[in-house]
């Protein structure tokens, strides 16, 4: 990957999907993670900053030092942001549903709930301001699906999409993006202690050369496995992640497809 090359193809990729939608700018949900800064970085490099608005959306369990990147990030980058905690909100929606505190049961329901009020805040102030919602989703986490159906997975468009995670970081250094950012292990932190490397069937150094194999180089599990020597059950797992959430990618089944011009 060529980073200079790969950021002139997405800034005007950004220029063009909002100048098409007639939109003021786009909204970003910043994390203090490397893929929303990314994120931010790049739609600030296409836009100019004035058109860009970040949004932090910190729980009560929300690491601090993911609290201060992101500003310390919003600020470098000369971007409007804002913080706006959501346990209330989260809290008003339990108080209303079937919810028991500690039941195992109910922990995926609320992490998921947690992403889905992260939306439904990113797309108030995009509707309120004319603007599109940038996603940040990369290409390992969307071939195996691992994002929130219509919570981190609903927006408008994605920029670095087709990026893998380890490419992500490489292009966040190039960026300028700090270091602490850039290498941070994943954590989508949708409940206190939440981390990828417990989700996922490999970190990701591991996982995306899997992905590789099996997408880019079109290989059969066992060919990937011995290629990687890596665990034959780790790719047909990856595998099997990709097949199980393929209605995440695409849009609800229907009896007949709609019309097309």
């Amino acid at each position: 990957m060529d980073p200079a090359e790969t950021t002139e193809e997405i800034c005007r990729f950004i220029r063009d999907v909002v100048d098409k939608a007639g939109a003021q700018g786009v909204v970003v949900g910043l994390s203090g993670g490397v893929d929303s800064s990314v994120t931010a970085a790049l739609c600030v490099r296409a836009l100019g900053a004035s058109r860009v608005l970040a949004l932090l959306m910190p729980t009560s369990f929300t690491p601090k030092r993911d609290v201060e990147d992101a500003m310390d990030l919003a600020k470098s980058l000369g971007v409007e942001y804002r913080v706006i905690p959501i346990d209330d909100m989260v809290k008003a929606f339990l108080n209303a549903l079937p919810y028991k505190q500690g039941d195992p049961s109910y922990r995926m329901p609320a992490a998921n709930l947690r992403a889905r009020v992260r939306m439904v805040i990113l797309y108030y102030h995009a509707n309120l301001m004319r603007r599109l919602v940038a996603g940040s989703g990369d290409r390992s986490e969307l071939l195996i699906g691992y994002f929130t159906k219509y919570g981190d997975g609903a927006v408008d468009f994605l920029p670095i999409a087709h990026l893998y995670k380890t490419q992500v970081r490489e292009l966040a250094r190039w960026l300028g993006v700090p270091e602490r950012i850039a290498y941070k292990p994943s954590s989508p932190q949708l409940y206190p202690g939440h981390r990828a490397v417990d989700e996922l069937p490999a970190d990701y150094p591991v996982l995306d050369k899997v992905l590789v194999g099996l997408f880019e180089l079109k290989l059969k599990p066992r060919e990937v496995a011995e290629r990687l020597n890596v665990a034959e059950e780790l790719v047909s797992e990856t595998l099997r992640r990709y097949e199980s959430t393929i209605h995440k990618r695409r849009l609800p089944p229907m009896l007949k497809p709609l019309p097309a011009l």
